[in-house]
């Protein structure tokens, strides 16, 4: 599994609950076209971070890179129905910082290392 981590914040007029409902609603369009496995959107807590950390956290969920590569083909389309999701999306943000995670370590690494 991959794990696309975004970090996000928000526009200052941007509402939480619009951002939040525009994001489920691309994420679940892309789960639907098998593009990702799953999703969360977490928000900080008590503001119990230090300046680096962004409001929001959005974790996507691949099985492979091909998986991934679907996904950001998915977006490439030229398509009024994604273009309309994914506009909703980006309009609300105003920062973001993103990364490409797996777990660690990972099966293939554990299978060689036991071999040492």
């Amino acid at each position: 599994m991959n794990l696309y981590h975004c970090q996000i914040d928000l526009q200052h007029e941007a509402k939480a609950l619009a951002f939040a409902s525009a994001v489920e609603q691309w994420m679940e369009y892309l789960k639907g076209r098998g593009a990702i496995t799953g999703w969360r959107l977490l928000r900080r807590k008590l503001n119990l971070a230090n300046d680096t950390c962004k409001d929001f956290l959005l974790e996507i969920e691949f099985e492979s890179m091909t998986q991934l590569d679907q996904a950001f083909r998915i977006l490439g389309e030229h398509d009024e129905e994604v273009a309309r999701l994914y506009a909703n999306v980006n309009a609300l943000i105003a920062r973001s910082d993103f990364g490409l995670y797996r777990p660690f370590p990972d099966p293939e690494r554990a299978e060689r290392m036991a071999l040492i």
